[in-house]
């Protein structure tokens, strides 16, 4: 088994405010030159380094593919995990607008991806969107198709939306909301019945993950809460609630796999069933449902098999 080598930067966002993105890297060391670069892109609430690079037992999903191969990525966006906070993230919410909309999401990630493309002389990779980041990866396959090689849409967002697990209505407008344990808690295992939590995560995963993320706040919210930018909340107010996506899947070329679990009910199999059925100028389409999954599919017991399913697409 190889040895990994990670490497952290902080890197200009470009969103105005000075607020610098974190990308980290991690793959073999002495590992070969031409190993493909895959970018993990995060959702609304949990930054990408305290989901794919949270190790459970012995190892993280990054940590798996650099070991398969592969240059893995992933970046954590202005105010999220280890990204840099905007300064008005210190404020009362209701003092500024919702921060990091999906709009300045994706061009903080298109900087990201270039930065990774000219650091290793390549003209493309892959990218990998979970929830929220699916329409930041998706929007950017469909405006920017020379730089995508195969996208990974996993937990795909899609019209539908209900607001379960996000407040929609007090937050919309604000910069910033605050999460606290019990929040993450019920979220990760909402409308689900003790046997199928059972078969979804081993006792105490829950409690270890969520005392992990919040304890990567930073200080800006009270003790023992995660303050998270609200710009997402606003664009499913504006967007999604009514109907409206933000990017159009029949523009996106680039072979894509929709990849959802079987109990989620945040992004429901039922939206990731729309998405793929408008991917039809994709060279190649895929749509797979993991059994006995939720919305944190990577974090649970069929996370294995997720990985494998991936690792298959992106290496056909």
């Amino acid at each position: 088994m190889g040895v990994i080598e990670q490497s952290d930067m902080l890197l200009d966002s470009g969103l105005g405010h000075g607020t610098r993105l974190l990308l980290r890297n991690k793959r073999l060391l002495a590992g070969p030159s031409s190993a493909p670069s895959l970018l993990f892109v995060h959702g609304a609430t949990y930054a990408a380094s305290l989901v794919f690079d949270y190790d459970i037992d012995g190892q993280s999903w990054m940590d798996r593919l650099a070991r398969g191969g592969f240059d893995v990525w992933c970046v954590d966006l202005p105010g999220y995990g280890g990204a840099e906070r905007p300064p008005a993230m210190a404020d009362p919410a209701a003092d500024h607008p919702p921060l990091t909309p999906t709009a300045e999401a994706a061009a903080a990630t298109l900087r990201a991806v270039r930065q990774i493309l000219e650091s290793r002389g390549v003209p493309r990779l892959h990218l990998i969107g979970y929830s929220w980041g699916t329409a930041i990866c998706g929007g950017l396959a469909a405006a920017h198709p020379e730089v995508v090689d195969r996208l990974v849409l996993l937990g795909a967002l899609w019209t539908g939306v209900t607001g379960r697990t996000v407040n929609t209505t007090a937050d919309g407008l604000a910069a910033h909301r605050d999460v606290d344990a019990a929040a993450a808690s019920a979220r990760w295992v909402i409308n689900l019945e003790p046997a199928q939590i059972a078969a979804v995560v081993p006792p105490g995963r829950i409690d270890a993950w969520v005392a992990n993320t919040l304890a990567s706040d930073g200080g800006l919210a009270p003790a023992g809460e995660l303050r998270v930018p609200a710009g997402v909340v606003a664009d499913i107010q504006r967007f999604w609630l009514n109907g409206t996506p933000t990017y159009e899947p029949r523009q996106i070329s680039a072979p894509s796999l929709v990849i959802m679990g079987e109990w989620d009910h945040e992004t429901t199999p039922a939206q990731g069933w729309e998405v793929f059925q408008r991917l039809t100028a994709a060279t190649t389409r895929r749509y797979v449902v993991i059994g006995c999954g939720t919305h944190s599919l990577p974090l649970e017991n069929e996370g294995p098999a997720l990985f494998a399913e991936v690792e298959l697409f992106l290496t056909a």
